[in-house]
């Protein structure tokens, strides 16, 4: 985060420097175009949008963009906690079964005769309560985030086949709403994938415990020695990735009418990490945003509608897919160089430089 420089002086105490000439302030044009150069995504999505909509003339349709919405939704819910967990040096990839446990516990509630809120509740603890056995694991005990939730991926998905070993079906348009429904014209899901990010992104900008998430993520050892709580800052980013998860299971079972526990959320945990990766989240941690990762769901989204709306196979959609989440670790490693880099020479810039009295 840039801070603005005190005003330099010529000398005489306490008063700036008149003479001295003042930076020139970049034109509308030069902000924008720097602003461009530093998010390629946005332009690479502007260009892939104009593109298929010119060969195919529906991508732009609202009832196109309505499923694109429903589809990324599930994704950005669980994208935000998942970025700020990146973001804070940590790594969830138990996020799909999650979501099929939350799916599944959703599902049968609803059976049993609760109501459709009763249900989300019930999915959200579900999932809730896997984050806390991520959390305890790796920020109590010390484990790699990477290899505990890599088990919890093949552990939680046998817990939701062991919760509902045939699928579930037929939920009822109360239940059903939280899927497909509209409020005001909007899919209600894209809604809640709004009110997440946002809520997200005050939190990382706006609190003391947001900043403090970058500092666990750039040098845990520092932030811990200047009194940030290493510990509980990631204990409750896991409790809340767990949650998401559970409440975006909730979301695709209502849609689908249907909770089969062998299939929910599938490779789910591929597309948020490509995703959030897209959008600038560093896997070294430390660096990302919100309205990154909101870029980067809609990039995987429209790419993946554009494929199909061009009659791309499926399988080569999967390769496509694949391709983003390497080329997003790549352009990660290589932006993170070359600003490391550039603070190195802008660092010996200074050294030597001449002192000023």
């Amino acid at each position: 985060m840039s801070t603005a420089s005190p005003p330099a002086v010529d000398g005489t105490e306490g008063r700036t420097a008149s003479a001295a000439p003042a930076a020139a302030a970049p034109s509308p044009v030069g902000a924008a175009v720097a602003w461009l150069v530093k998010n390629p995504l946005v332009v690479l999505l502007v260009v892939m949008v104009v593109g298929i909509q010119l060969a195919t003339g529906s991508q732009l349709s609202w009832g196109n963009l309505r499923g694109v919405f429903l589809d990324a939704a599930v994704i950005a819910i669980v994208a935000a906690p998942v970025g700020m967990l990146v973001i804070s040096g940590y790594i969830d990839l138990s996020v799909g079964s999650t979501l099929a446990l939350g799916g599944v516990v959703a599902g049968k509630v609803v059976q049993s005769g609760a109501s459709p809120g009763v249900a989300v509740l019930a999915a959200v603890a579900a999932g809730a309560a896997v984050g806390v056995v991520n959390a305890v694991l790796t920020t109590v005990f010390g484990l790699s985030s990477f290899i505990v939730t890599l088990g919890m991926l093949t552990a939680v998905r046998g817990l939701a086949q062991l919760v509902t070993p045939l699928p579930l079906s037929n939920f009822g348009d109360a239940f059903g709403f939280l899927g497909i429904g509209n409020i005001a014209g909007i899919p209600l899901a894209a809604l809640i994938a709004v009110v997440v990010l946002v809520v997200a992104g005050v939190f990382l900008t706006r609190t003391p415990a947001g900043r403090h998430v970058y500092a666990i993520g750039v040098n845990r050892e520092a932030a811990f020695l200047s009194g940030v709580d290493v510990r509980r800052i990631p204990f409750l980013l896991f409790v809340a990735t767990g949650a998401a998860a559970g409440l975006a299971g909730a979301i695709t079972v209502a849609r689908l009418n249907s909770a089969p526990a062998s299939q929910l959320g599938l490779g789910f945990e591929l597309s948020v990490l490509t995703a959030v990766l897209l959008g600038g989240i560093a896997l070294t941690g430390g660096e990302g945003s919100m309205v990154g990762v909101l870029v980067g769901v809609l990039f995987l989204g429209l790419l993946r509608n554009g494929l199909t709306l061009l009659g791309v196979p499926t399988f080569w959609q999967n390769v496509a897919s694949g391709l983003a989440l390497v080329a997003a670790v790549g352009i990660a490693a290589a932006t993170h160089l070359a600003r490391g880099k550039l603070q190195a020479r802008e660092a010996r810039r200074l050294d030597d430089a001449p002192a000023t009295g």
